[in-house]
């Protein structure tokens, strides 16, 4: 078993009940534990014009190998009606893996850590939820520092009534 970050987002279709349903797939998931969930966050969108994200980090505990779990991350999204027509484009949900566990993965359909987590607020703050103070991740930096790079900005934690419930 490896511990995996899940980031999970939603800006169509009731975001909030998205992640809820997504994180009842994910405990389902064989070989799989739910082992906790952040808050749920409200984020701008990357582009322009596109309704606020809202955002939480799962993490799992899974015997899964990497490109299994993203072939069930990928079903989980397509249940929940997600249509890849464009990349930074609207959706229903979106399920990305983070971290899977101390790996450093470079596949055609994978790359974890993922690519662009440095820069994401709204990555980085419901992990700090998650892990441990001290995280390093696989290339050597620490989630501190990644966080002390990244402000605060465009994000917004929901009240614990609004997230889980």
């Amino acid at each position: 078993m490896e511990r995996i970050y899940i980031g999970m987002g939603s800006n169509l279709a009731a975001p909030q009940q998205q992640l809820r349903n997504a994180l009842q797939a994910l405990a389902l998931l064989p070989g799989t534990t739910l082992a906790g969930v952040s808050a749920f966050y409200q984020s701008d969108s990357l582009l322009p014009g596109q309704q606020r994200y809202t955002n939480a980090v799962a993490a799992l505990d899974s015997s899964l190998a990497p490109l299994e779990l993203l072939d069930a991350l990928q079903a989980i999204e397509h249940n929940q009606g997600r249509e890849r027509l464009e990349r930074w484009g609207p959706r229903t949900l979106d399920l990305d893996i983070v971290l899977f566990g101390d790996r450093l993965i470079d596949e055609p359909r994978l790359k974890v850590p993922h690519y662009q987590m440095h820069v994401r607020p709204f990555v980085l703050y419901p992990l700090a939820e998650l892990a441990p103070a001290d995280l390093q991740l696989p290339d050597g930096q620490r989630l501190s520092a990644l966080l002390e790079a990244c402000p605060f900005v465009g994000l917004e934690r929901l009240p614990a009534a609004e997230s889980h419930q």
